[in-house]
């Protein structure tokens, strides 16, 4: 089967309005519900109260109605006794009022004086103390209008006003069909070129928060005829159809074809990243989306997309996120071909918003749980500058933006462990991690667009960590370096360790696959620190280019063969099953300025890693050495 192109390469507004104009004439479909089952339903109408609210004159108080002209003239020099049954009766809050009486005294303001008699010293208004028919709600009212989203209020007041059925708009029905030879069911055994399926349940999640009715079809293999035949299941069942992978013009990706013979695509290829291979289409008048398979795309698609047809079919518009001003940390390159989502983490640094870039790629499905916002960078941009003020827009609260700190440096499994911690004790206390390696760090520091450093760098002449550069690249500023833990540097490799590395030389000799950590970081200078001395060229090591961003990824290399060898700590190796050849020690602490040691965030930053329970993470890790750990030095 010959390979084909993109239909078109649309700009991201022409795209959506070619398919919103499309299927212009859709009508969705109502029915009628119970009033206490209608909860954040849609009304297809205007609604109006059947019965007053109260529907008679009620008592708002404890106490005795009676008429009020018998009242004039009481005063506390001149009291009025009242006898029962003839001048008044006794009433409880919400008790009727008989229509001979005009008034409620609260029983606060009687002086009883015996068993059928009291005394009054203040005379009463008509209708004091008493509600109203119709005071709350009046018959033939209006309570609420058309397309309005019910809230938990607007159910009592529906009820109240006597209205027990009501009518609205039907949950738009999602089909959603996976595709994909390579998919797997969660749970199912794995072998190499298998996927787990989940795009389908983030679906399902997302359909069903916006008020739509997921409907999720078996996993579909890359067989023309099996996926035709479910999209047409798919009609029949479904007002929405959701075809996910398949979208691209690779060899088996079919979603276009089948869209094609079925229907009409309005749109195939759309000039933003992630998401391009996005299909819009319909058949026979219902819409249909081809969804890459990338996760962060099929993100992109579901919240700009979909999001906003699941809304049209229940007449709302999706609420705008919320957006801020903020910094960007470090330079963001982009593609002049495309309107580019950048996730990013936000944090309030003195008084400016820090925006730290996370991983941009497609299928980097952790840059969705970690973001914290998205940065919209145009199309024919060719990047934005470091320090450069950005538009964010916010997916998170912004009050819990405010209470996170920041923390750009040297990657540690231990950091999300005391991120968690943190916010274990501190329910409205984040830490915020991005891991740019240690002179990522310092020059975070240095742009003042972090709290706290990470760092674990090795002064080559001295052989001391971190003070040296603290005192180069900071000279100016007054730092604090909070000790942390001495940790275990070493070779990780397979169980059993295959090729029977022992030292530095052996990688050469026998030309194993090597990964090493990116520039900048303090692993990749103890790398440097130590071939230097063993007087091994770089080029000499097959991958010494090869570069990973944390411990966990060059464990992960190694673990899954795609490396013989990698250079990391020993914690990594252990959580990931590898062998482990130490090659030294090395400190590993958090670089503070002075400003922010006393704030209550990094105050109970301290307070976690000096923990018992922090400390029982890191025997349970092994590797580490935490006997000075919570010491300050000023430098």
């Amino acid at each position: 089967m010959e390979q084909r192109m993109y239909l078109s390469n649309h700009e991201f507004d022409d795209a959506i309005d070619i398919f919103f104009k499309g299927i212009q004439n859709i009508n969705p479909r109502t029915e009628i519900v119970k009033t206490w089952e209608a909860w954040g339903r849609v009304t297809a109408e205007a609604l109006y109260a059947k019965i007053s609210s109260p529907h008679y004159n009620s008592s708002s108080m404890d106490g005795i109605a009676t008429l009020s002209s018998k009242t004039r003239g009481a005063s506390e020099k001149n009291h009025i006794i009242l006898e029962e049954g003839r001048d008044y009766i006794i009433v409880d809050t919400g008790d009727p009022i008989p229509s001979e009486y005009d008034c409620v005294i609260m029983v606060e303001d009687l002086i009883r004086i015996d068993e059928t008699h009291v005394a009054i010293y203040k005379s009463a208004s008509s209708y004091q103390n008493i509600r109203p028919i119709g005071e709350d709600i009046v018959e033939n009212q209006l309570i609420l209008p058309a397309n309005h989203k019910i809230r938990p209020v607007d159910i009592g007041a529906l009820m109240a006003g006597g209205v027990n059925d009501l009518k609205v708009y039907k949950r738009p029905e999602v089909g959603i069909i996976p595709t994909g030879t390579e998919l797997v069911e969660p749970g199912g055994s794995l072998k190499a070129g298998d996927i787990i399926e989940f795009n389908s349940r983030v679906f399902s999640a997302q359909i069903e928060e916006w008020g739509g009715k997921a409907k999720r079809y078996d996993i579909q293999k890359d067989v023309y005829e099996d996926i035709k035949s479910t999209v047409l299941r798919a009609w029949e069942e479904c007002d929405i159809i959701l075809i996910n992978a398949g979208s691209s013009a690779g060899r088996e990706d079919f979603s276009s074809r089948v869209i094609e013979e079925l229907g009409e695509v309005f749109v195939h290829g759309v000039s933003i990243k992630p998401g391009k291979p996005v299909i819009l289409g319909h058949i026979k008048g219902k819409p249909v989306i081809g969804i890459p398979g990338y996760p962060v795309s099929a993100y992109v698609i579901m919240e700009f997309i979909v999001k906003r047809l699941i809304y049209m079919y229940q007449r709302l518009k999706p609420e705008e996120a919320k957006r801020v001003r903020a910094v960007t940390s470090r330079r963001i390159m982009s593609s002049l071909k495309y309107l580019e989502f950048v996730r990013v983490k936000l944090g309030y640094v003195g008084r400016k918003l820090i925006a730290a870039p996370l991983s941009r790629g497609a299928g980097a499905t952790m840059s969705l749980v970690q973001a914290d916002g998205i940065l919209e960078i145009p199309q024919n941009t060719e990047g934005i500058e470091a320090g450069t003020e950005v538009e964010v827009k916010l997916l998170k609260d912004e009050g819990d933006i405010k209470n996170t700190i920041v923390c750009i440096g040297s990657h540690d499994p231990i950091m999300d462990i005391a991120g968690n911690l943190l916010h274990s004790e501190n329910r409205d206390m984040y830490l915020s991690s991005a891991h740019v390696g240690s002179m990522g760090g310092i020059m975070a520091l240095r742009n003042g667009e972090t709290h706290m450093a990470p760092i674990h760098l090795l002064d080559m002449e001295s052989g001391l960590y971190n003070v040296s550069y603290l005192k180069k690249y900071l000279p100016n500023r007054k730092m604090a370096l909070i000790k942390c833990v001495k940790r275990i540097q070493g070779l990780m490799v397979k169980k059993g360790n295959p090729l029977n590395i022992k030292a530095m030389e052996d990688i050469v000799e026998k030309r194993a696959r090597f990964v090493n950590r990116q520039r900048g970081s303090g692993t990749r200078l103890l790398m440097d620190y130590i071939i230097k001395k063993k007087g091994i060229m770089p080029e000499a090591i097959n991958g010494y280019d090869r570069e990973e961003f944390t411990h966990l990824g060059v464990a992960a290399a190694v673990e899954a063969g795609d490396a013989d060898v990698g250079i990391g700590i020993y914690s990594a190796a252990a959580m990931m099953g590898l062998e482990f050849i130490p090659i030294g020690s090395e400190e590993y602490d958090i670089a503070v300025p002075l400003e922010y040691l006393e704030t209550e965030m990094i105050k109970n930053f301290i307070k976690v890693i000096t923990s018992d329970e922090f400390k029982k993470e890191l025997d349970r890790l092994g590797g580490y050495d935490y006997s000075h750990i919570g010491k300050i030095v000023l430098i």
